[in-house]
């Protein structure tokens, strides 16, 4: 991916932030009526209440819920979305991103997604209201309501975890790339019949990156086939177990099992000595993240080693660049990742 300088990603910075009365002027009402809707909704028709919603959608318009002469100002807060916050990988993100910010005076905002885009919209329809100073949000996929709020907003904003065209800043590490390391590895070492598991691909989609990786990997070696196994529900450890078994039934001849993280890595690792099953001679097993977790299973976890803390900080070192008008260098920024060779495979 080619860098891109400072001034050319950012078409949405200086342009002006929707207003209430542009959010009147789409919906065909006045001002007043637009204000009733926010503080008396109630006292407002349904049929109008349906068409301001949508002007507020349309226009991308964010609420402003710090009064008086303090609205045009911006806080101390910066609000960071999350998908989860029971993952390791999250807290670890979470972490280097307050650090940094409570080391310059500012304080986090901290919300979750639970990978549901529209729950998305709602977190920062909240949090921006609250005149934020910079935003954090994990990943470069919203859905069109967000997207369209943030085009607007004249704050900084930094992506997290992954790299592509985003919509200002962006600190994470290549996807594709480390499901193709994997998967080469495998190979290197001799295992051909390679499975990828994971559970909520549709939902999870840096880890459906990894599997696209995983598949250019197997296509280079000359093997067409690239054996998926998509979990409808992510239990973590469970369903690693429940990933090992299927796997093993349906596929005896399997000799490697690419997972999509290191939960269900280890949770097949565990499950693989009550269903008397050797790792790596039945079948190795792989895994993404580089927990702590991996290196204290027998055999240890070979695993993708992700820069999950230093994403965190180097992600809040460009916002409060950005913020007091400093250089940040490259918008987009690799951080890259450690292939750790463990015993499983």
């Amino acid at each position: 991916m080619s860098n891109q300088s400072e001034s050319s990603r950012r078409s949405r910075k200086g342009a002006m932030q929707p207003t209430l009365n542009d959010v009147a002027r789409e919906a065909g009402v006045s001002s007043i009526t637009v204000s009733r809707y926010f503080n008396s909704p109630d006292s407002v028709r349904e049929a109008t209440r349906l068409k301001v919603e949508a002007a507020i959608e349309k226009v991308g318009y964010v609420r402003n819920l710090i009064a008086g002469s303090l609205a045009s100002a911006s806080s101390r807060v910066i609000p960071v979305i999350v998908p989860s916050l029971s993952n390791v990988v999250f807290i670890d993100v979470i972490k280097g991103l307050q650090e940094e910010f409570e080391a310059h005076g500012y304080q986090l905002l901290l919300g979750k997604t639970d990978y549901d885009l529209a729950r998305e919209t709602q977190l920062i329809r909240t949090f921006l209201g609250w005149s934020a100073a910079g935003l954090v949000v994990t990943g470069l996929r919203h859905d069109e309501a967000t997207r369209q709020i943030l085009e607007h907003w004249n704050q900084p904003i930094v992506e997290i975890m992954e790299l592509g065209e985003g919509l200002d800043l962006n600190v994470g590490m290549d996807h594709v790339a480390a499901g193709r390391a994997m998967t080469e590895h495998l190979l290197a070492r001799g295992y051909r019949t390679i499975h990828f598991a994971g559970a909520e691909l549709d939902r999870d989609y840096r880890a459906a990156m990894r599997y696209a990786g995983h598949r250019e990997a197997l296509a280079a070696a000359g093997i067409e086939e690239a054996p998926l196994l998509d979990l409808p529900v992510r239990q973590q450890m469970t369903s690693g177990a429940q990933a090992l078994e299927r796997i093993r039934e349906s596929h005896p001849d399997c000799d490697a099992i690419h997972f999509a993280n290191d939960d269900m890595a280890c949770g097949a690792i565990l499950a693989a000595a009550r269903l008397g099953v050797s790792i790596p001679d039945d079948i190795a097993i792989a895994g993404f993240n580089g927990l702590p977790i991996g290196e204290h299973v027998t055999p240890r976890l070979t695993t993708i080693v992700s820069p999950r803390e230093q994403i965190g900080r180097v992600a809040a070192r460009k916002l409060l660049a950005r913020i007091q008008g400093e250089p940040v260098g490259e918008l987009s920024h690799d951080l890259g990742f450690t292939l750790r060779v463990g015993d499983s495979t």
